[in-house]
């Protein structure tokens, strides 16, 4: 199976994915902890995934989403962003609302 296929799968088979530095309990970067506590805020179930552990991952998913930096959030297949862009919608009530659109449900 492909990186991309892979990838695919984790996105496709969780409402929520978290892709990250780390795990939840001990994130490896700052902002992989920011992407963390905001999720843990908003109470919402999500899977993580350890990009250190998989050098293949770390670099697909990358190129995956066109997006240079982890952490990357997908909610519904449907890539978000980093962890500033987390924050921008968190603060905003954006990130609130889409979780309650997509009918993500809580942990």
């Amino acid at each position: 199976m492909s990186t991309d296929q892979r990838i695919s799968e984790i996105v496709g088979g969780n409402d929520v994915v978290l892709f990250m530095k780390g795990t939840p309990l001990f994130p490896q970067c700052g902002f992989s902890s920011k992407a963390v506590a905001i999720l843990e805020h908003l109470g919402v179930e999500y899977a993580s995934v350890d990009v250190l552990q998989d050098m293949e991952i770390r670099s697909g998913i990358k190129a995956y989403s066109d997006w240079p930096t982890i952490p990357q959030l997908y909610v519904k297949g449907e890539f978000v962003g980093g962890s500033d862009i987390m924050m921008e919608m968190f603060q905003d009530g954006e990130l609130q609302q889409l979780m309650e659109e997509s009918g993500v449900k809580s942990a």
